[in-house]
């Protein structure tokens, strides 16, 4: 039988990016706040022998355990889904920090477009753009709506930055001056400068500089060690949740983190959440956390998840079109195109966001009117540091194994030079998330079934902008130039892009989604669901800039809701 435990003001369901922000900002209020983790506490101490490629990027040392939860995985409604044994495409992040303790620190804010796609793509490609099945809509608020959010998260992280050309108007300069502009990246700007494009600093979370931020934390300067994407920083040198909020909560004294603790239920009452039920996954004990505000703050597949479980909202039917939960499921494409050369490279140094990036096909800034696509992708030559194992250079027509794969992976590895895009994802009435109907966890919970395939949205996207990485790579002079192949059916293997959204999103309403431009739900008023889920499409970046922003936001929420209960909004 299941323990009560004593009422709270608050409490989050995962200690990452969004329950680190939440819990900082909401104790600072004077709330007491309860923070659920169901993975083990870490941090910069337990960094200091990171450098361990196995270990970390091939055995996946700080992600989700799947012998205790996983996903199922179809492409369509008629194939049996199975589950995803080993992680691949994507990584799911477990224990303090979330996914937030490996990300590369791409810190990209979404163009003003994405905030209100719908209602462009209409006025200026006409309705129906892309035909009826797909499913656009425009978000719960705006881009001037969320800039003020936006600022704030980036000066949490101390962002190294530089104004983005193309971008949404900023109220202030990134707080901290962009990385080292090398010589790989100089060769980037140059090259593309010529061809009439607007190249700027990749806006970076391993920082340029010391910084401390208005928590009173401390940040230090990036070493440049290459060790980032799937690692803990030794330094502390990542702008990370650990790092940056997470001592301030605790600080207050008002927040209890507790770890091991898996949520299998949010409990309700009427139209409200009357707390969460969750299991020790050490001792197996079970618990209930009653609290008078529940916030969903784990990796976006585990929130949509939790509110399945629960029957909260109304689930999806990809027959009828009816129902918001677990509708808009987007991910991510990544057109490119690979450089041969002559001479050597330092490509093995490195940090996550050092990069040198383009806007000029992405968003709205081209015309899309000929092209049978919407949106685009930031194109990027990055410099994030290629591991020896995970980093295997060969033409496309070498064998991928024995004598002759192992000679061109050692004579190109230092030779061979990557641009790339991330390729925006525009949700299609078959790409959903539901619960499976056959497999469970490891504690009687059905699994989540991601049901997904390119679209011919994505297909053409890739295509055109592979040829346009293609090109820039004939510009910076490349000795034979190989642009990636064009999309066919999506594969769960191998990796791809952690940067899964939707399944709870955002909205005007509460007919077209799960929750309104505060992360509070619709339907249950002190539930709120923060996180990637949110975003009615993904963008051509990385989606932590706008889900530190929503974070923020939410907060702000909670702390209202506290005082007065009801809709805010």
């Amino acid at each position: 039988m299941a323990k009560t435990l004593p009422k709270v003001d608050v409490v989050t369901v995962g200690v990452g990016w969004t329950g680190g922000i939440v819990a900082a900002e909401c104790t600072k209020a004077g709330l007491k706040v309860v923070g659920l983790e169901r993975g083990k506490e870490r941090g910069t101490k337990n960094f200091a022998n990171v450098h361990d490629e196995y270990r970390y990027a091939i055995r996946y040392e700080l992600m989700q355990d799947l012998s205790k939860e996983t996903v199922t995985f179809r492409n369509n409604r008629k194939q049996q889904a199975l589950p995803m044994r080993q992680l691949g495409s994507f990584l799911l992040g477990e224990g303090l920090g979330g996914a937030g303790t490996h990300w590369n620190g791409q810190t990209f804010r979404f163009l003003p477009y994405d905030f209100k796609i719908k209602s462009i793509t209409d006025k200026k490609y006409g309705k129906n753009f892309l035909g009826s099945d797909y499913i656009l809509q425009d978000w719960g608020m705006d881009y001037d709506e969320i800039e003020p959010y936006y600022d704030r998260f980036e000066k949490i992280c101390g962002i190294s930055g530089e104004k983005n050309p193309l971008g949404g108007k900023r109220s202030d300069d990134y707080p901290t001056k962009p990385m080292k502009k090398t010589p790989l990246l100089k060769k980037f700007e140059t090259a593309t400068k010529k061809m009439g494009y607007h190249p700027y600093m990749m806006p970076s979370a391993n920082l340029s500089a010391p910084y401390k931020n208005q928590y009173d934390q401390n940040i230090n300067a990036c070493q440049y060690c290459g060790f980032c994407e799937r690692f803990g920083c030794e330094y502390g040198a990542k702008a990370t949740p650990e790092v940056s909020v997470i001592p301030a909560a605790l600080k207050t004294g008002k927040y209890e983190i507790r770890f091991n603790s898996n949520v299998v239920e949010v409990l309700t009452k009427g139209n409200k959440a009357t707390g969460v039920r969750y299991m020790d996954s050490v001792t197996g004990e079970e618990y209930i956390q009653p609290a008078d505000v529940v916030v969903l703050s784990a990796f976006m597949m585990n929130n949509a998840k939790l509110l399945m479980i629960s029957k909260i909202g109304t689930m999806y039917d990809p027959s009828t079109g009816r129902g918001t939960l677990g509708r808009n499921y987007c991910y991510q494409i990544m057109p490119g195109a690979t450089g041969f050369y002559d001479e050597q490279f330092n490509t093995f140094m490195g940090a996550g966001a050092l990069g040198e990036c383009l806007d000029d096909f992405n968003g709205d800034n081209f015309d899309h009117a000929k092209l049978g696509f919407i949106h685009g992708a930031n194109i990027a030559l990055t410099q994030i540091g290629l591991r020896p194992i995970g980093n295997n250079p060969t033409h496309s027509d070498t064998p991928t194994w024995g004598a002759e794969f192992k000679k061109e992976s050692i004579e190109n590895y230092t030779r061979t030079l990557s641009v790339g895009g991330q390729g925006a994802s525009i949700a299609h009435k078959e790409n959903y998330l539901t619960l499976d109907p056959k497999y469970k966890d490891a504690y009687g919970v059905p699994l989540l079934q991601v049901n997904y395939n390119f679209t011919d949205q994505d297909r053409k996207l890739h295509h055109f902008i592979s040829k346009k990485c293609g090109d820039i790579l004939k510009q910076m002079d490349a000795k034979k130039v190989e642009v990636r192949a064009d999309l066919t059916d999506y594969s769960i293997v191998p990796y791809q892009s952690t940067h899964n959204t939707g399944g709870t999103v955002m909205s005007k309403t509460p007919e077209d989604g799960v929750v309104n431009n505060y992360l509070q739900h619709w339907d249950c008023e002190n539930l709120f669901a923060v996180g990637a889920g949110s975003f009615p499409n993904n963008s051509g970046y990385n989606p932590t800039d706008t889900v530190g922003a929503l974070a923020l936001r939410c907060s702000e929420g909670i702390i209202k809701y506290s005082k007065k209960g009801g809709s805010l909004v």
